[in-house]
């Protein structure tokens, strides 16, 4: 029986203080695996430490590593493309992030899925030990909203912890040109045969998150800009029941100058009715602008993302 190969692809970005221990721990699992060949793909977002130069030295010792350094910094969503789009060769490919909070222990049950003829074998957090109220609150918030505006469900708690299949890889490495690009949510779109898997996500080993709130919000951002148009036919819903509201507004005035013969001064509700609306104007503008910034940058057809080295072992 040939061996499963295998390809852990895992974005990196300043993650000096644990790259070390990810790739240990990871190894020892991958080292245990029977009947698999299994390489580990690091993509490193252009940083400001020294991970880039700690992966040198595990690459020059392990032949089984490599690495892929991007000449910019192009995020979270691009690095993973990258790997996936260098990892053509593989059976399956794991998408981790290196610090330590998916499991690599979880390892060997993808591949178990997947041998039993799952295309994608993704992941739900149970629960993330150092993850407060409100940051989870508003992630929740996020996917149950996007959920209900979108024909694709995505589960809440889903990682970017996951296996694909070789056929998978292959399609979103060749038939997906889009910049802005949703993982959690283009996985659930290409469908195939799917499975969750539950861990709880571990407390991060060392140094902080690299998703700031406005990474956070961007990312939010490219979700909805990719899977729904909704947001857009609010300037007609609230069009519309302004123009009930104005048709009930002149109807009360009609009746109360034919009762009292006098205009009502109606200065106060007028300057409401003013503010609220402008409010809601420029809230549907910024809607229209953010879909029009989506096209922008995808009709520029620049490059996704740019190598600057490829590093790999030489004996």
């Amino acid at each position: 029986m040939a061996k499963l190969k295998l390809t852990i692809v895992t974005p990196v970005y300043n993650e000096e203080k644990v790259i070390l221990p990810f790739y240990q721990r990871t190894r020892a699992v991958l080292d245990k695996l029977q009947d698999v060949e299994a390489n580990i793909l690091f993509v490193v977002d252009r940083g400001s430490d020294n991970t880039l130069d700690i992966l040198r030295d595990v690459v020059a010792k392990d032949p089984l590593a490599k690495v892929i350094s991007l000449s910019s910094r192009f995020g979270h969503q691009m690095s993973l493309l990258a790997g996936i789009e260098h990892a053509q060769d593989a059976d399956a490919i794991i998408m981790m992030d290196s610090d330590l909070q998916h499991p690599p222990e979880l390892i060997p049950e993808l591949i178990e899925k997947f041998r039993d003829g799952c295309d994608v074998v993704f992941t739900v957090r149970k629960d993330t030990e150092n993850v407060g109220t409100l940051r989870k609150s508003l992630g929740n918030l996020f996917y149950y909203t996007l959920s209900k505006l979108s024909k694709t469900p995505i589960n809440p708690n889903a990682a970017d912890f996951r296996l694909i299949s070789a056929r998978v890889a292959k399609i979103l490495a060749t038939r997906f040109e889009e910049r802005n690009m949703f993982l959690r949510g283009l996985f659930v779109w290409i469908g195939f045969k799917q499975i969750g898997i539950e861990y709880v996500a571990e407390k991060r080993f060392a140094g902080e998150s690299k998703y700031s709130l406005y990474r956070m919000i961007k990312l939010a951002l490219a979700g909805v800009l990719s899977f729904t148009t909704k947001p857009l036919h609010l300037g007609l819903i609230v069009g519309l029941l302004f123009a009930i509201i104005a048709v009930a507004f002149i109807a009360v005035v009609f009746v109360n100058y034919f009762l009292s013969q006098a205009t009502p001064s109606g200065w106060t509700t007028l300057t409401i009715f003013l503010l609220m609306f402008s409010g809601v104007q420029l809230i549907v503008l910024g809607i229209m602008g953010a879909y029009i910034g989506g096209i922008y940058e995808e009709v520029k057809r620049r490059p996704r993302y740019l190598v600057e080295e490829e590093i790999s072992h030489h004996e």
